[in-house]
């Protein structure tokens, strides 16, 4: 029911002329009564119509606490749960599409599955510990097929962890090369825009430049760092061990050379020394000449050779760096996925009760023994979803939340 009327403050002054929508339980997004003030986006006018609830005996929410009570009231499960505090930080469109995926329930739904496969076998072992005489124990090969079966599936979920954490973090991508290689052009090609000042001057770059850029959706945080070479300048040595440290910390080189004339030392360096790590490498400046690319080291042979200026090339690089940094695997992003380092966890501990369950039944031990870790294995699972959640671990999902939310 909506009403129209105005928001008065406590000495009856008008604040705003307002919608008051009122929602009864359960069918509201917390499951409980509800009452929404809409109001005019000014935030003076917000901030007094907060004034006049907290008089009349409101109180602010917590961090969460509106997603913490659907949780309690099971309008969702906690992955579910953590996925609202995934879409709302969300940084790219790939971020925010696997944040919705989960949001939506997927991820209970493929725990739930592998606990309710387990729950099975252990309602079987419960049967034949109870009623030995009625109820049969169940096979050694089925019990050994199901742990097998559910390991799969978590397994698969573990790969899935780190690609579902590039996709809500970015990969980082440290563009390093000698001075004058052409770098700060890349960055500025990338992003479509000036960020960084380019000179014929070697080491205008001193300090490293972070902006972001997306290739299919997923975000890329590059780094554009000072030339790497032998310096005797104070100033410059420090920029250089600063890219030093962004391309240690970076998940991807992009290496830059100028490839039009023959390489010097500073050149042959960067290259040898990102080498067995994953990386891109551009021979750059093409339109000038290709001496250096032409006389390239056996494992450089994959290196493109073009220029920052050139479109194909661009589009060159953007293909590398997804093949790099997706690890050759286009993702999904409407797959289930494990969201955080808790629920990550959680699947490892359930990974490690199936191991010593299916270590049991390799020393064939008695079948019934094996029940203590599925119980274990599946309780571990209930917490990624919140059916075994503690109120410790729920202070501590809720706690990254902005406040309300």
């Amino acid at each position: 029911m909506a009403t129209y009327g105005d928001v008065v403050d406590a000495g009856g002054t008008l604040i705003d002329r307002a919608l008051a929508i009122a929602m009864d339980a359960p069918r509201t997004v917390t499951g409980e009564d509800v009452v929404e003030l809409h109001v005019h986006g000014s935030p003076i006018v917000a901030r007094e119509t907060l004034r006049a609830l907290l008089h009349a005996g409101a109180r602010n929410a917590g961090p969460g606490e509106f997603t913490r009570r659907a949780f309690v009231n099971g309008k969702v499960d906690l992955s579910a749960a953590e996925a609202v505090a995934d879409v709302i930080d969300a940084e790219s469109r790939a971020a925010a599409l696997a944040a919705r995926a989960n949001l939506t329930g997927a991820l209970r739904t493929y725990v739930d599955e592998a606990r309710r496969t387990l729950a099975h076998v252990l309602e079987e072992l419960a049967g034949a510990i109870d009623y030995p005489d009625e109820v049969p124990e169940p096979p050694r090969e089925r019990v050994r097929a199901t742990v097998d079966a559910v390991e799969a599936a978590l397994a698969d979920l573990v790969r899935d962890w780190d690609r579902g954490r590039r996709v809500r973090e970015g990969v980082g991508l440290a563009i390093v090369g000698p001075p004058n290689a052409g770098k700060s052009s890349l960055l500025n090609a990338l992003l479509g825009e000036d960020r960084a000042i380019v000179s014929e001057i070697a080491g205008t770059t001193r300090d490293v430049i972070e902006e972001s850029f997306e290739i299919d959706g997923v975000a890329v945080r590059v780094l554009d760092t000072a030339g790497m070479r032998a310096s005797d300048d104070a100033l410059e040595r420090i920029g250089i061990e600063r890219a030093r440290r962004a391309l240690g910390g970076a998940a991807i080189a992009m290496v830059v050379v100028d490839g039009s004339r023959p390489l010097d030392a500073a050149a042959l360096d960067v290259l040898r020394e990102t080498r067995g790590r994953a990386r891109v490498v551009l021979f750059n400046k093409s339109d000038v000449g290709r001496a250096g690319f032409d006389a390239r080291e056996r494992a450089d042979a994959e290196a493109i050779c073009g220029s920052v200026f050139d479109r194909t090339t661009l589009d060159a690089v953007r293909a590398a760096i997804a093949r790099v940094g997706w690890q050759g695997e286009r993702i999904d992003l409407a797959r289930p996925h494990l969201a955080s380092a808790r629920q990550a966890d959680a699947v490892a501990r359930a990974q490690d009760a199936l191991a010593h369950a299916r270590a049991t039944l390799a020393a064939n031990d008695p079948v019934d023994l094996v029940g203590a870790e599925l119980i274990a294995a599946t309780a571990a699972l209930g917490e990624v979803t919140g059916a075994d959640a503690t109120e410790a671990m729920l202070d501590g999902v809720f706690a990254r939340f902005c406040i309300g939310k």
